[in-house]
């Protein structure tokens, strides 16, 4: 999951549509780093959690 994810990409938490879009901080491993616009800057475990990618017209 995670080598699809790069830092700068925007992404939606599917279970936490109230968090809003995030940008991807950083991606190390498994530990995603987003920036979401209603839950400020939380880290991803992409074991547990697939975010959706956003395109750039979405985001």
């Amino acid at each position: 999951m995670t080598g699809l994810i790069e830092p700068g990409m925007w992404v939606r938490h599917p279970a936490r549509p109230d968090w809003g879009i995030g940008q991807v901080q950083s991606v190390i491993g498994d530990r995603v780093t987003v920036n979401f616009e209603h839950a400020g800057k939380l880290l991803i475990n992409a074991k547990q959690v697939t975010l959706d990618i956003l395109d750039r017209d979405e985001a």
